[in-house]
């Protein structure tokens, strides 16, 4: 499944409080790959570097329906844990129609394709998204 990926390659890296910025793409890749082997929809990632001290990545993705979206946050949460970053914060997961994942340097929104179409987040952070390879 193709990755979308917005990338802002001009702006300096920013001061990472986790590791740096290697730690923060393996991260990302990590949500990803996680997210594409349960079979989340439309999976995006845009890059935040400069853009935001919060965070380097935003993924977000969709779940064909609520037991969907939340098995896609239970695997990532799992996931996340097994790989050292059991510090992430979760929001969302009873009613799963949209799901915030905090894990630092990546922050993941997981919804069901009525609310991500409402919220447009992709939108918010501006310009077309590259579709990686």
């Amino acid at each position: 499944m193709p990755v979308e990926r917005q990338r802002n390659d001009t702006a300096p890296a920013p001061v990472s409080l986790k590791g740096g910025r290697e730690q923060s793409e393996a991260l990302e890749a990590l949500v990803v790959k996680t997210l594409d082997d349960d079979k989340a929809e439309e999976i995006v990632s845009i890059d935040l570097t400069g853009k935001s001290p919060v965070t380097d990545f935003v993924v977000i993705a969709s779940g064909r329906s609520n037991r969907h979206v939340g098995a896609l946050a239970d695997h990532l949460l799992q996931a996340l844990k097994e790989s050292g970053h059991a510090h992430a914060k979760v929001e969302g997961l009873q009613a799963a129609d949209w799901v915030l994942i905090d894990a630092g340097d990546v922050v993941v929104h997981l919804f069901r394709p009525e609310v991500r179409s409402f919220y447009d987040l992709e939108k918010m952070w501006g310009g077309a998204p590259e579709t990686a390879a």
